[in-house]
This record gives C-alpha cells, structure tokens and sequence, in this order.
C-alpha cells in the first residue's frame, strides 16, 4: 500500500450512502464461487471426507449390531453373549465418536482457512476499486460485508458443508442396509421423505427474501453505528443525539422484524420434520408389529429399522435447522462477491509507464469532469505548471477544486480532455508509481493507530529515526512532541483523537517532508494551525515547496500571495488566472474574494 492510500477515504466528491441491492440469491453461482475456495485446502478436506466415510460405515454396523443382540442374545436369554456384544457396540460407537470429532476438526481448518483467503480478497478489492464505488456505499455496510457477513459464511462452512456429505453418504448407506434386512419396512421408512422435502423446499422458499432483507437492514445498522461514532463531536456539538438514537432506533426496529420474520419462517423446517420423522416411526413399529406378529420379521431387525430410521431422519433433521445459518451465509456470500465483481475504473494499462522520478511539469487541456452523467462538475479547466512552479487554486466551497487535485491524484479519470505530466497522459504513468511520486497534506488529516515516529515515517518507511526527528523539525512539530509523556513513542489513538486538528496537522506535513516527492499537494494544509506557528512553519513550507511542483488549494489568500500562478475556480470553470498582483490589477472575482478578507488593504495595495 502506498503512502498516499490512506487518502481514499478523505480526498472526494459528493458521497452518497446507499445497501446492497436486492436481487434474486444465484444459488447455483454463488456456491460454484465458494467452493472454488474451499477446494484449495485439499489435504485436510479428504482427511475430513476419509473420516466422515468411516464414522458413517460404523455408524451403519451399530443399528446391525443391535438387532443380532436382539434376536440371538437377549430373547434367548443369554446373558454372557449379550454383555460380551454391548462391549463391541460401545467400542463401535465410541470409534463414531472419535471419527465424527475428527472430521469437525479437519472441517474447522478448512473453513477458517477458506474464509481467510477470501476474506483476504475481499481487502484486496477494496483497495483497487476506485473513490466512485466508496462514494456510493456506506463504511459501515462495507464493513459489515468484511465481518458479518463473512462470519456467516464461515460458521456455515464449519456446521453445514460437511454435513451434507455426510448426510447423503449416511442416507445412502441405511437406505442400503434397510433393504437388505427387509424391502417392506425399508419402503415404509421411504413413505416420509417427500414429504419432508415437499415441506422444506416450500419453508426455504418462503423465507430466502427475508434473509436477504435482514443482511440488508443489517448492513444499514452497521453504518448508522460507524459514522455515529466517528461523527460524535459533530452530534455533541449540535445536539444531535436524540435524532440520531431515534434513527438508530427506526433501523434496529427494522432488523428486529425481519430478523424475526426470517427465523420464524424458517424455524418452521425443524417442528415440521420432527413431526413427521415421529410419523414415519410411527409407521415403521406399526407395519414392523403386525408383520413380526405373522412371522414375517424380528423383532431384532424391528428394532434395528427403528435405529436405521432415526439415523435417516436425525441428519435431514439437522440439515434442515442449518439453513437458517445456510441461508444467511449465502445472502452475505453474495453480498461479498458483489463487492468482488466490482471492476476497477482506475486501472494501469497493459504497456502503462515505470517512473522513478517526474520534473513536474503538469498540464490541464480542456479537462471536463462529472461524478454522475449530465451534472457536470468541471468544465473546460485548461493550464499550464512548469516544473518547480507553486500553483494556488482558489474558489468558493464547492467549486471543484479538491476535484482537480483528485484528477491529478488519478483517483478519478477526467471524462474528457487531457491531463499531463511531464509530457504524458496520467494513463500512461503505472497508478501506484503516479501517487508515491506525489505528495499531500490535507486539512481533515487520518493518523493511523500507532506511535508519532510510526505515523511521521509512513511518509518513508526505510527513513532513519534521524531523518523522522528532523523532518518533524522542519515542520514545527518537534517542540510540542518532545514534551509529550513518551515523545516520539506516544501513542496515538486511531485518527488521532488523542491530539488536537492542528498537531495531526503538523504531524502530516512532517510525513510529507519526509516522503520527498516530485509534486506536492497542501489542501489547506495550515487551516487548523494558529497563526503563530503558521509563521514558524511557513519556512519549512516553503523548504518543502521549493525544487518542486506544487498546488495549494486555500482559503487564507494571504498564505498564497508568492504563488507562481493562482487560478481562480467558480462553478467548475477556470474564470482566472495569473499572479496575486495581476488578479487585484484586475478586480475581478479574485479582487472581491481579497476585499472580503481584508476589507479596504486591497484600495492601498491596487493603489
């Protein structure tokens, strides 16, 4: 990951928040998709299958066993032969046992390690999907496709993959077994069972779109639950808790319900199998009663069919109170291959550009750009920066001037027109090569959980602890870290909460320096900074500015008074251009946006 993607989610355009949409579960596909995971952990896959065989054909002898104990130990009274058989049945059972634990345990490692490689994946797509797909999706359901959905997934894999297995091979094999005792009560024993797939399929059915609605509204709640939590000062701050707690209210109520739908829907499938396994055995001692009383059966092999048929039933039985979690593990499956199908916008072409190293000579030529068709946000932006050159963009809130930077960042491409650096096309440039040559400091700036010394050399991660101290240095930094409980080792909370807006803004332009790129962005870099130590930093800034191409996006035009070239950007076209001087010579809009800061300095300065 470069130094710039921890950006992704501060540099952007309009963010919208919408779920997951609704659409049929592919079934079929999505199982295909999840078991080319599963087939990748072959080893302890057959070892668990081997096991399952085994436990199986065991299990098969113990209802065998029972009706030859029946019939020739315990009628003909023989005490020594009985107690001698029941030994080898508990040897025969507890052998069940141990296989059966075996084959949970070899199932365990394959579904952690199949929920590892694909909730590794699912990362990884995250971070080549472009701000577009980000804008359009809430944090909170993004991270709940990366947790609960995948966690769903993961404890079905656990309980229910191998279980089907093991209930066709077991339902195979006492199908079997049944027939070669007796075809009448084997046929009996049958009767049943479209009945209870007749039952389930029409349960399932039913209940699938509440599964779907319940990942849903879950996914909303979880990003009701992030942006709260990360938005609390704003919701203190405007006393908000209320509304927000009420529509966290509405949502969890939502979920409540169709979490409740789904399950009781569902929890259809087990009362209704039960009832009618107890009607199958039902039928099997009924039959198996009047056929031993004409001599045409056992009671031995009676009692072995009744063993038989509860090993028939008692699998389906538990297949069926697993799609519940089956259900649910599919509709997050999906959701997390939705993610996964995502295509990329920002992609290197196939002969893209290495780059080591840019001089910096960057051009706009009738750059148009539009997050949704027909709304145009940018129009016909043409200029030109050569290298070394400090540009200032300037506008009201709005106007699109962070959008430029996020073209130049490529984390968007322009809808048209061209954008050049050094001679080429941005396209031309390899993405990851383009942003680790530049460089920004942003005015809402992301630390990441760690230590100062940690979160300084992101900028360069080989960078020496000498190089970090003195980059602090250049920024003004130094002074206040050295007098934190632990210096360079404190800790700082993830986002940096624990330091005030403008020491994490120190900190960021700290890192900048020390990345030492071609191009540099300051995206109000100073905003939260008072204006005693915006003096004590400008001289770094000006350190790292010099040599190298720079933009800087203000709104104290005073900061930006030296600039090279100031563009003026008012409804995403470029209404101005040229130096500080030039634009007050002018009076234009650049000469009204002066006035409004510093009222009549401007009538002497023009004078």
């Amino acid at each position: 990951m470069s130094k710039n993607d921890n950006i992704v989610s501060r540099v952007r355009g309009p963010r919208g928040v919408s779920g997951p949409v609704e659409k049929a579960i592919d079934w079929k596909g999505t199982l295909k998709r999840i078991w080319r995971y599963i087939e990748k952990q072959k080893a302890p896959l057959v070892a668990s299958i081997l096991f399952v065989i085994l436990s199986t054909l065991l299990g098969l002898v113990g209802p065998y066993l029972i009706g030859v104990i029946v019939d020739e130990y315990i009628i003909p009274k023989d005490l020594a032969g009985t107690i001698r058989w029941l030994v080898v049945l508990a040897v025969v059972y507890f052998l069940v046992a141990l296989f059966t634990w075996l084959q949970s345990f070899m199932m365990v490692r394959v579904s952690l390690q199949t929920i590892r490689d694909l909730r590794q994946d699912l990362f990884e797509k995250f971070h080549s999907l472009s701000l577009r797909f980000f804008d359009k999706h809430s944090h909170g359901d993004l991270m709940s496709r990366v947790t609960n959905d995948i966690e769903s997934l993961n404890a079905a894999l656990n309980q229910s993959v191998i279980q089907i297995f093991s209930t066709v091979l077991m339902a195979t094999g006492v199908t079997i077994a049944m027939f070669s005792l007796n075809w009448t009560l084997a046929i009996v024993s049958l009767l049943i069972i479209p009945l209870m797939m007749f039952t389930t399929k029409k349960i399932i059915k039913y209940s699938s779109n509440y599964f779907i609605k319940r990942q849903r509204d879950l996914g909303e709640l979880n990003g009701i639950v992030e942006e709260s939590i990360s938005g609390s000062d704003v919701i203190t701050l405007f006393g908000k808790e209320e509304t927000v707690f009420n529509k966290f209210s509405v949502t969890n109520e939502r979920l409540r319900h169709s979490a409740m739908s789904a399950d009781m829907v569902s929890g259809f499938v087990g009362p209704t199998n039960n009832f009618i396994n107890n009607l199958g055995l039902s039928l099997i001692i009924g039959v198996g009663a009047v056929m031993a009383v004409q001599g045409m059966t056992t009671v031995g092999v009676i009692a072995a069919f009744v063993t038989y048929s509860r090993q028939f039933y008692r699998p389906i039985n538990q297949l069926s109170s697993l799609f519940n979690m089956f259900q649910s593990a599919i509709a997050g499956a999906e959701r997390v291959f939705e993610v996964m199908d995502e295509n990329p916008e920002i992609v290197d072409k196939k002969d893209a550009r290495n780059v080591a190293a840019f001089k910096g000579e960057v051009t706009f030529t009738n750059v148009d750009f539009s997050y949704e068709p027909r709304k145009p946000i940018l129009k016909n932006i043409h200029f030109e920066a050569k290298a070394g050159e400090k540009i200032a963009l300037v506008g009201p809130t709005g106007s699109g001037k962070t959008t430029i930077i996020n073209l130049l960042m490529r984390f968007y491409d322009a809808t048209s027109g061209e954008i050049k650096i050094d001679g080429y096309n941005l396209t031309d440039y390899k993405v990851r090569d383009l942003r680790k040559r530049i460089g920004i400091v942003l005015q809402d700036t992301y630390l990441f959980s760690g230590t100062i010394l940690e979160n300084i050399r992101y900028g360069r991660l080989e960078a020496s602890d000498e190089e970090v101290v003195k980059a602090a240095k250049m920024a003004s930094a130094h002074q206040f870290i050295k007098h934190l409980p632990n210096g360079y080792q404190t800790q700082i909370n993830s986002g940096g909460s624990n330091l005030s807006q403008g020491q994490r803004q120190l900190l960021a332009i700290a890192r900048a320096i020390l990345a030492d790129t071609d191009l540099l962005i300051l995206d109000e870099a100073t905003s939260s900074i008072d204006t005693r130590t915006e003096v004590e930093i400008q001289e770094g800034i000006n350190e790292l500015t010099k040599g190298r191409t720079s933009f800087v996006i203000a709104h104290r035009l005073k900061t930006i008074e030296n600039a090279d070239k100031i563009l003026v950007i008012h409804h995403g076209e470029l209404i101005e251009m040229g130096t500080h001087k030039e634009l007050l010579e002018r009076k234009g809009f650049y000469y009204q946006m002066y006035e409004r800061q510093f009222g009549q300095s401007t009538t002497k300065e023009g004078a």
